[in-house]
Order: structure tokens, then C-alpha cells, then sequence
């Protein structure tokens, strides 16, 4: 029996791993904190606090309370969709800058850049005073954001063995989603100290964002380049964006854009409202938001995990045909099963934390599946773009919700917006058969 995989790994493999694992846990704390405080944030800078109150003010009539009510969510709703589609715009176009950076100066030299952009931009998010700001910085945070995910995926697939990539891909996945749960947790222990989220304390949750810029020193001063990556440029030319659409790779290329668009558009265009769904429900209640965001973000990081672990032991085609396929039915089980509930049970709460992990065991797969399909000179600027085109088609999901909850439409029903949006894992059923299989091959050269 061979050694496992864990055995004589160098220092610079272990400080590039732990470099990547926190990149992505602080990618997904910051990306997963503002769906928690996007409400009351919202209702702040719209300067609808009066409307907020009078919709859970019991001495006033059940007509004037739903109307109040039906105007905050029409307006949250709507800037919600906006700034989460700045967001993903800007994630994607950051994931196609910064993973082009990464196979031009390298991956950790650009992993710096990425890291100090999201940190930067999403702790200045605490100090906008409109929408538009907040879309503003949403935006210019989500270019690191976008960019981390490529260069920490190529820097951990290049400078590991093949045999370690199904694990690591799923810890990829799992990071992630840990910086859901601290999201979470950050947002209680502000609430626990006595600042109200809803009386300026999610400006306090925004700033501590900025705090992740430190890790960028620990990357610059202890993480090696990846070999792989310099033998790469040594030997042939430092490459173009244009390349990944030369004739011989074209088809990877669109497929995998195709294969993460649907994974996002289903994550950012349903699931990821489901906070603010559970704080429509329960009138605004922070720890039930708080509650349901760690419970799906646990879901998620077993399920993330668990999408490459097990997705390397079937066929790659045949496992994201599962992942979509479970995730179309239990999003269906949440959307349409608690349509008409009136508040969070611990059935919901369980079915909530399925939902995280069959939606969230892409992010498993794809750190998997991505990179074998571009040579190594090419990697991080072709997995950057599939990953990344998906959040453009994630952010026409994200505007398409904001609008199913106008009042034209839904009226402001996050179940019947989230269930016609998480349809889009039917065409995931059928996209899957288009790609290539690529189990038990190597990683392009």
C-alpha cells in the first residue's frame, strides 16, 4: 500500500494551503455578511425606519401595519437585487483581472492584491451613508473576492499531488462556507454587546471586515510560489485572456462557464435571500437571521466537502448531475413546503441546512473539475473566467429576484420568487452531458 496522501508534504505546501484555506474562509465570512445585516442596513439608508416601525407597531391597524410592511419589502427587496448584482459583476470581472494577474506575476503575488482589495473595500462599507454607496463598494470589494478564488485554487492544485486534490478540493468548498458561520457569529457577539444591529451596529459588523487585510503580510512572507507555475512561464510565453477561446480550448471554456453559472445563479438567486426571508418572518428578529445563517452555512461546509470527496469516486458528469438534481428538490421542499409559514420551526431550520449543503457541494466540485480543464500556463485565468462568467449570469438571477418580489409579481414573497429562480438546476441536468468526463486523468501541462 502506498503512503497517504498527507505524508512528506514540504513546509511550502503546507504555508500555501493554510494561505488559500484562509483566503477562502474570509472570502465567504465577507461575502456571507452582508445578506445578515442587508435589511437593516437597507431600511437605515433608505431612511425607512419609520415604515419599519409602523409595520410591527401592535396598536396600529392590521391594514396600515401590512402597508407599511409591503413598502419596506418592495424597497429592500429591489436595492437587494441591485447590490448583490454590483457584487457578482464585480466578482466576475475581478476572478478574469486577477486570475489573468496570477498567470502573469504569479499566484501569490496576486493573491496579495486580491485579499487587501475585498478586505479594504467591505470594511468601508460600514461608512456609506446611500444604495448607492453600499452598491459602490459592494462592487470594488467583490474584484478581490472574485480574484481569491481563482489564484488560491491554482496555487493549491499546482503545488499538491494529484492524489490529494479530491480533499483538498473539498476543503476548498468548506472554507468557504466556514466564513458563512462566522459571519454569523461575528454579527451575535456584536448584538450580545449590546449594539443594535438595526440602530447603526451593522456599520460596526461591515468595518470589522477591514481586519482580514492582515492576512496579506502572512502570504507575502511565508508562501512559495508554485513551481509548476514558474516552469511554466520559463518555458513559453507569458499568456494572453484570449488564449482560453483559441479553438482547442473554446468548448472547455463555455462549458465550465455554463457548469458554474447555474451553481451561482441557484446560490445567489435564491439562496442566499434566505436571511432575509427569516427576517421578514419573524419581524426583523436578528438571532433567528443569525440562527438560520449558521445552520445553513454548517449544511453547506459538510456539503461542500463532501462534493468532492465523493464526486471524485463517480464520474464528474454523473456527480453534478446528483448535486443538481438534489438541490432542485430541496429547494422545491423549502420554497413550497414553508410557503405560507409564519415563522422558523426546526423543520424549516433542517430543511434550510439540506438546502446549504446539496447548493453548496458545487463549490466542492468545481475547485475539482475546473482545473483539469486548462494546461497550467492557462489555469488560473480559465478557471477564473468559468467560475467568474457564472457570477454574471448569478447577477442577472440576483436582479431577476429583486424583481419576482416586486409588487407587480410576488408582492414580496422571497418562497415564490426562490422557488421559480432555483429552476435553473433542470438546465444543470441537462448541461452536465455536454462537458467533458476528465476522471482519472492528470492535470494539463
Amino acid at each position: 500500500m502506498g503512503q497517504p496522501w498527507y505524508r512528506n508534504v514540504t513546509r511550502g505546501q503546507w504555508m500555501a494551503l493554510a494561505a488559500a484555506l484562509l483566503g477562502w474562509m474570509f472570502d465567504g465570512f465577507e461575502m456571507g455578511i452582508f445578506p445578515l445585516v442587508a435589511r437593516p442596513a437597507l431600511i437605515d439608508v433608505l431612511h425607512l425606519s419609520d415604515d419599519a416601525s409602523a409595520a410591527t407597531d401592535k396598536a396600529s391597524s392590521e391594514d396600515r401595519r401590512l402597508e407599511a410592511k409591503k413598502r419596506v419589502d418592495v424597497q429592500v427587496g429591489l436595492w437587494h437585487g441591485r447590490i448583490t448584482a454590483a457584487f457578482l459583476i464585480g466578482a466576475a470581472l475581478g476572478g478574469w483581472a486577477f486570475g489573468w494577474l496570477g498567470d502573469r506575476v504569479g499566484r501569490v503575488r496576486a493573491m496579495v492584491f486580491s485579499v487587501l482589495t475585498y478586505a479594504s473595500f467591505t470594511g468601508l462599507c460600514g461608512l456609506a451613508q446611500g444604495p448607492w454607496q453600499l452598491a459602490g463598494l459592494r462592487f470594488l470589494s467583490a474584484l478581490g473576492m472574485g480574484g481569491e478564488w481563482a489564484l488560491g485554487v491554482a496555487l493549491v492544485m499546482e503545488s499538491w499531488s494529484g492524489e490529494s486534490r479530491p480533499t483538498l478540493a473539498g476543503l476548498i468548498g468548506a472554507a468557504g462556507n466556514f466564513g458563512y458561520i462566522l459571519g454569523g457569529l461575528l454579527v451575535m457577539a456584536v448584538a450580545q454587546a449590546g449594539v443594535q444591529i438595526a440602530a447603526g451596529g451593522w456599520r460596526w459588523v461591515l468595518g470589522a471586515c477591514a481586519l482580514p487585510a492582515l492576512l496579506t503580510f502572512f502570504i507575502r512572507m511565508f508562501v512559495p510560489e508554485s513551481e509548476k507555475w514558474e516552469k511554466a512561464v520559463q518555458s513559453g510565453p507569458r499568456p494572453a485572456f484570449t488564449e482560453i477561446f483559441n479553438p482547442s480550448l473554446r468548448r472547455h471554456t463555455l462549458i465550465g462557464a455554463l457548469l458554474g453559472g447555474i451553481a451561482l445563479i441557484g446560490t445567489w438567486g435564491s439562496v442566499q435571500w434566505i436571511p432575509a426571508w427569516v427576517g421578514q418572518l419573524t419581524g426583523g428578529d436578528q438571532s433567528s437571521v443569525n440562527t438560520v445563517q449558521i445552520v445553513t452555512g454548517f449544511g453547506a461546509m459538510i456539503g461542500s466537502f463532501l462534493g468532492a470527496v465523493v464526486g471524485v469516486r463517480v464520474p464528474r458528469r454523473w456527480a453534478y448531475f446528483g448535486l443538481s438534481a438534489g438541490s432542485l428538490l430541496f429547494c422545491a421542499l423549502l420554497f413550497r413546503g414553508f410557503e405560507n409559514a409564519t415563522a422558523m420551526t426546526g423543520a424549516f431550520l433542517a430543511t434550510a441546512a439540506l438546502v446549504g449543503a446539496f447548493t453548496a457541494a458545487f463549490y466542492g466540485w468545481l475547485p475539482l473539475y475546473l482545473p483539469e480543464l486548462f494546461p497550467t500556463r492557462l489555469r488560473a485565468t480559465g478557471q477564473g473566467f468559468c467560475f467568474n462568467f457564472g457570477r454574471i449570469l448569478a447577477a442577472v438571477g440576483a436582479v431577476s429576484m429583486g424583481l419576482l418580489m416586486s409588487e407587480t409579481v410576488f408582492h414580496g414573497s422571497y418562497p415564490q420568487a426562490g422557488a421559480t429562480i432555483s429552476l435553473v438546476y433542470v438546465v444543470g441536468l441537462l448541461v452536465i452531458w455536454l462537458a467533458p468526463e476528465t476522471r482519472g486523468k492528470p492535470l494539463p501541462e
